[in-house]
């Protein structure tokens, strides 16, 4: 069950009390003497205090928040069920040369996993298969065919990557087969558990509470420091054989760390943390050649990593060859790593172009219901590419500011993925409604969920979520807000104020990144870019101007309201970022809602 989402009573951020959006403005802070008082006691400036206090830090955590280690925040791998007698396993069979297969799930979560465990099983000596199933012809998570082949292929050790903690049937042929399976999963288990020599899960319902946010590449981490620890007590490594550094890994578990949209609190910060300062290394090639085609001349954040690489990185699993992901992230040769760059940055743009149709369709199905679509918004359509339906149901997600389900439906068969808002839990939802029979197939966490469905059972399973998440949608509407760490004048935009704010990062979810009410400004000029984007140059009462851009927003209110603002003053709300051109930094704000100003 999802967390109750409290209503605030306390006066609305710039007395907004509803947006053009439809949102609540609210501060982030209950009380600004909390932001100042924790300024004070670490030395910082007021405004990092008060985006520590709006996320619920405290006066005696606030310099471990701002400097997160993985000494100090990386468990034991011990504490993880069947963690141990999976790193037995494992470091038996790579003493013995027996050939270990690795299964993993073609987003980048599952990509980054696979890549992680392939390159340290490569650095002990043991050189692994991998197998990335195709989104089409076999679906998500494990199979019976490809378990099987990869026995035919001599494997004896299968690793399941970001699948498995459901798939009974599949691990259950895999057994009588011989082949024993680990699992490396993060998605929300039930009472029983699969058939398999060890299933190391944090979200497992007899795990103590504490690492449920990790990502599976943040577990697959886990089981590489488990693995290591009982090879050096096996007097694997020595003078032939040097033990290697694991941080050299990080970028790829913060690569999937970011991409999953997993919490950034705790270890996950850590990791993300220090992640990112191994990418800004370059020392992955793939990962270099990706940001290359992206066009990324800066060290990377956790907004370059979601929103340019790991689109390129998803790409292949969506609209191509399923196992490129992997395959750019574990090659060695830079020719190689641009080669498929190339490639999946132009799968990338055919999969922008195949996801602009559906997305329009689905619009229209939902509207067509009426203003109102109800607790979860459903749209289902013949030959959509299932491959980009979870994006597609994200942005109804945000147009429609509720959950939603895009079906992709092919012969009797339904394919769905759905997109969840902060206090409504959509992975129990969906395993609810597989256990209720309604399902061929589904299962996920709270905010993020997959399903296979019979096309007869379509409409008893839209009644079902419905009814399922009326009483958490209703109160996630009620609440509906924006919350704010504070007003900025567009003349104290500048480079040194967001450098200011990193200190606070990396920002995600569980996390996020500071947003900022600019109070009275006026629109000096404004055009449409893109297909559906709207730029400004914004004008503050301080004199101060600043570049601004509203993305996908010409079908909603927002857009046309700062194209025709016509010199009336705004508020408007959103994200001030950097990015260079040329070697130089520019400021853009990036604005998420608006409002008329008073009088």
């Amino acid at each position: 069950m999802a967390p109750p989402v409290e209503v605030s009573s306390a006066p609305a951020f710039l007395g907004v009390e509803q947006s053009l959006t439809g949102r609540r403005w609210r501060s982030r802070l209950a009380d600004d003497r909390l932001g100042m008082a924790i300024a004070q006691a670490i030395d910082v400036p007021e405004v990092i205090g008060r985006v520590l206090a709006g996320r619920g830090v405290d006066r005696d955590d606030a310099s471990d928040y701002l400097d997160p280690t993985l000494k100090g925040l990386l468990p034991d791998p011990a504490r993880f069920h069947d963690m141990e007698a999976a790193a037995a396993r494992l470091a038996a069979a790579v003493v013995k040369g027996e050939t270990i297969a690795i299964f993993g799930d073609y987003d980048v979560d599952g990509a980054t996993s696979s890549a992680l465990l392939w390159r340290y099983l490569d650095a002990v000596g043991a050189r692994p298969l991998v197998h990335i199933p195709d989104r089409l012809r076999e679906g998500y998570g494990p199979n019976a065919p490809a378990m099987l082949s990869l026995a035919g292929k001599g494997a004896r050790i299968v690793v399941t990557v970001d699948c498995g903690t459901v798939a009974h049937a599949p691990l259950e042929a895999a057994a009588e087969a011989g082949l024993e399976v680990i699992v490396v999963d993060h998605h929300l288990a039930e009472p029983a558990l699969p058939r398999a020599l060890a299933v190391i899960n944090p979200n497992r319902l007899d795990e103590e509470p504490g690492y449920g946010q990790l990502a599976a590449v943040g577990v697959a981490f886990m089981l590489v420091v488990a693995l290591n620890r009982a090879l050096r007590a096996a007097g694997h490594f020595g003078a032939a054989r040097a033990e290697p550094n694991l941080l050299q890994w990080l970028d790829l578990v913060a690569l999937g760390t970011v991409c999953d949209v997993v919490p950034l609190t705790g270890i996950n910060r850590a990791l993300v943390r220090q992640g990112l300062k191994v990418m800004a290394r370059r020392n992955n090639c793939g990962i270099a050649a990706l940001a290359d085609v992206a066009g990324l001349s800066e060290a990377p954040g956790t907004y370059h990593v979601g929103f340019l690489i790991g689109p390129r990185v998803n790409a292949g699993g969506r609209v191509g060859r399923s196992s490129l992901g992997v395959e750019i992230l574990t090659t060695e040769d830079p020719m190689e790593a641009a080669a498929l760059a190339r490639e999946l940055d132009r799968l990338n743009g055919e999969r922008r172009d195949i996801e602009a149709g559906i997305e329009s369709a689905a619009i229209g199905m939902v509207e067509a219901a009426g203003d109102d679509p109800g607790p979860i918004a459903i749209a289902a359509g013949e030959g959509w590419h299932p491959g980009v339906i979870g994006i597609v149901a994200s942005r109804l997600k945000d147009r429609f500011r509720r959950p939603a389900l895009v079906i992709a439906l092919d012969g009797e068969v339904g394919r769905g993925s759905g997109r969840s808002v902060p206090g409504v839990d959509l992975g129990a939802a969906v395993t609810a409604a597989r256990q209720a029979g309604l399902l061929v197939n589904g299962g996920g966490h709270a905010m993020a969920a997959g399903l296979t469905v019979a096309r007869d059972r379509v409409p008893a399973l839209r009644e079902f979520l419905a009814e399922r998440l009326s009483a958490q949608v209703g109160e996630a509407r009620q609440a509906a807000s924006l919350g704010f760490d504070g007003a900025l004048r567009c003349g104290g935009a500048t480079v040194d104020f967001i450098d200011l704010l990193a200190q606070a990062g990396p920002f995600g979810a569980g996390n996020p990144e500071p947003r900022f009410a600019l109070p009275d400004v006026t629109i000096v000029r404004a055009d449409i870019v893109g297909e559906r984007h709207v730029r400004c140059v914004l004008a503050g009462a301080d004199g101060g101007r600043l570049a601004g851009i509203a993305f996908r927003s010409i079908d909603g209110p927002l857009g046309p309201a700062l194209l025709g603002s016509k010199g009336r003053r705004l508020h408007l709300a959103g994200h001030l970022r950097a990015d260079t051109w040329r070697g130089e930094r520019r400021l853009q704000f990036t604005i998420e809602d608006a409002a008329f100003a008073a009088g």
